[in-house]
């Protein structure tokens, strides 16, 4: 395998996980509330490539997540990096409403930044550190792409189609509209089988979906992970519930490459509902 070979890899990958990490509608009750500790690991045709953890709050109407990863392994050869991601907004009418996101990659010497402000998915503010390289064969990202998507964290968290339970096949029956401050692009899924998964922390019933990647623009077409993606009719994402909620998030990821199967999956999933807290004189009168 040469660096090359090895860095497109990495980009393929690199971009199938950041359609993973998904405003939807959450029809679940307002005092509906989870937290999820989860650690991850990657893999490539069976060998360890990387590993990472994701940390999601959901609260009665905001909610929080966080990511970070790193190569291991054999990718370590190819590239040594390592990120970390984060989102949060508020949670109106049950449904998802970013207001901020921010990433960071390091991959030697260098550091790719993006920052972005959302209000009622429109991208407010956006920094992207060092600026996109201009490109002939670029396809220009207009100001209607920035309205009506996501950040891509955001857009990992699956939204319920029932009031009692997330995990049916209409769930995966959806397209998402992500903006991850380089590339806007739309991530179709459809309902595939249902399975089961084991991980410390949670055993138990997955919903699988297929996903389609369609780039809308930021991308450049001629490009070889691009490509790939578009042709692809084999992803899976693998989805599990967040206890207390009715929100599904990413257990597993396959993607097929090249070099075999590409793997992203929990080792670890550790999912609790938070404590309602109750209103009672003495706590409701702190509160005026």
């Amino acid at each position: 395998m040469s660096p090359r070979v090895g860095k497109g890899i990495g980009s393929v990958l690199a971009v199938a996980v950041c359609t993973a990490v998904l405003p939807q509608a959450l029809p679940q009750p307002a005092h509906a509330q989870g937290r999820l500790d989860a650690r991850f690991s990657a893999s490539l045709s069976g060998i360890p490539i990387g590993r990472g953890a994701w940390v999601v709050d959901i609260d009665r109407d905001k909610y929080v997540a966080a990511a970070s990863g790193a190569a291991a392994g054999l990718l370590r050869i190819f590239s040594s990096g390592e990120g970390t991601g984060a989102s949060r907004g508020s949670i109106i009418d049950g449904r998802f409403s970013p207001t901020s996101f921010a990433a960071s990659i390091t991959a030697g010497k260098r550091t790719d930044e993006v920052r972005m402000a959302l209000s009622n998915g429109v991208i407010k503010d956006l920094s992207v550190i060092p600026p996109v390289k201009p490109d002939p064969g670029r396809v220009e990202i207009a100001p209607k792409h920035r309205r009506g998507v996501v950040d891509p964290m955001t857009g990992s968290l699956f939204r319920s189609i029932v009031p009692h339970d997330p995990l049916v096949p209409g769930s995966c029956d959806r397209t998402t509209s992500v903006f991850d401050g380089h590339m806007r692009y739309d991530v179709q899924y459809a309902f595939k089988r249902m399975d089961r998964v084991k991980a410390e922390g949670y055993s138990g019933p997955a919903l699988v979906c297929a996903a389609y990647f369609f780039p809308i623009a930021g991308h450049v077409p001629s490009r070889t992970a691009i490509k790939y993606l578009i042709k692809q009719r084999d992803i899976e994402f693998w989805f599990a519930p967040i206890a207390g909620t009715k929100v599904l998030v990413p257990f597993r990821l396959i993607i097929p490459t090249p070099l075999g199967p590409g793997v992203v999956e929990a080792t670890r999933f550790d999912s609790l509902p938070r404590r309602r807290v109750q209103a009672t004189p003495t706590n409701a009168k702190a509160r005026r």
